[in-house]
């Protein structure tokens, strides 16, 4: 019997369909989680190990990419890699890989599933006949606001931005973009200062990079300039907004209305925003869907096996 090939698994795959279970099937996978002392697991079983699986949750430091001599390979499951030390690896000549692309559709549709249901009150909505509210004599929510015809403004044209701002089109909504520099290969009007692109839109949508050159990018500034009437819609990464700014501006009205797939401290979400109505919140599920995790599964073991067999990965990040 050939014996499996050894690879180090940082974390357990609890947001897909069965990549452990295909892990273990296919490789003598060291479980890294399930170890107490992970220094002393990877002195113990990481020599000689070339290849490291983990996610953007899970990340991959220094530290670790330090402990394996070896390695020449790092493969995560989901498109964001700032949890990844992807400088650290570059030094050392390892290829790191994500999956772009497969997730795409699913985080953009659930960016307009945000944007409709901040505008409409369609939680608030709920809420309100699920606690009885609307058989009361004078029940009623109030108004919303029309999305069709408004402006959309994105922070991030990648293959995400694109896709929200493509469903733009079907709501007859102008699009206006900012980003690191202006494209020219869309449609769309671009905004060189972020602050602009905030005052003229009615719905701002995040949908740039997580990371160090992001971090705070959404600032107050930013969000007061979005004004009492507009919407902020984040599915990217927490810390692009400056969370405090945030609630403030909700709470003294200098923002309208915030819908957020994503928060600055997961799983922690501030009391504030949990008993604002003017606020829609999600627990991280841009890509949950049965459909897009196992592609993202799939797209990741591709990158695994292809850098076994040819020793170059499919989907390399590149920085």
């Amino acid at each position: 019997m050939t014996a499996k090939h050894r690879i180090i698994q940082v974390g357990s795959y609890a947001g897909s369909p069965t990549a452990n279970d295909r892990l273990a099937r296919d490789y003598d996978v060291v479980e890294l989680w399930k170890y107490p002392d992970r220094k002393a697991a990877l002195a113990e079983h990481g020599k000689g190990v070339d290849v490291l699986v983990t996610s953007a949750s899970m990340g991959c430091t220094a530290e670790i990419i330090d402990a394996l001599p070896d390695l020449k390979a790092i493969c995560s499951w989901g498109v964001g890699y700032e949890t990844i030390d992807v400088k650290a690896a570059q030094r050392r000549g390892i290829q790191v890989s994500n999956t772009p692309d497969v997730l795409t559709d699913c985080v953009a549709d659930l960016a307009w599933g945000l944007i409709l249901a901040a505008a409409r009150r369609i939680a608030y909505g709920d809420r309100f006949v699920r606690t009885g509210g609307w058989g009361q004599v004078h029940g009623s929510i109030p108004l919303g606001s029309r999305v069709s015809g408004k402006k959309l403004g994105i922070v991030g044209l990648g293959r995400i931005g694109q896709a929200i701002a493509k469903r733009g089109s079907g709501f007859d909504m102008e699009v206006r973009y900012h980003g690191r520099r202006r494209r020219d290969d869309v449609p769309y009007t671009y905004e060189a200062s972020l602050r602009d692109l905030a005052a003229w839109a009615d719905f701002l949508v995040v949908a740039t990079v997580g990371g160090p050159s992001t971090f705070h990018l959404i600032s107050k500034e930013v969000i007061e300039a979005l004004g009492p009437k507009g919407t902020i819609v984040n599915i990217a990464r927490g810390p692009v907004i400056d969370e405090n700014a945030l609630v403030e501006a909700l709470q003294t009205g200098k923002l309208g209305n915030a819908a957020l797939d994503v928060f600055e401290h997961e799983p922690k979400v501030p009391d504030a925003l949990k008993a604002n109505d003017n606020v829609v919140l999600l627990p991280h599920i841009g890509s949950a869907t049965l459909e897009t995790r196992l592609e993202m599964e799939n797209l990741m073991l591709a990158n695994l096996e292809a850098f076994l067999k040819t020793g170059k990965v499919l989907t390399p990040v590149v920085e």
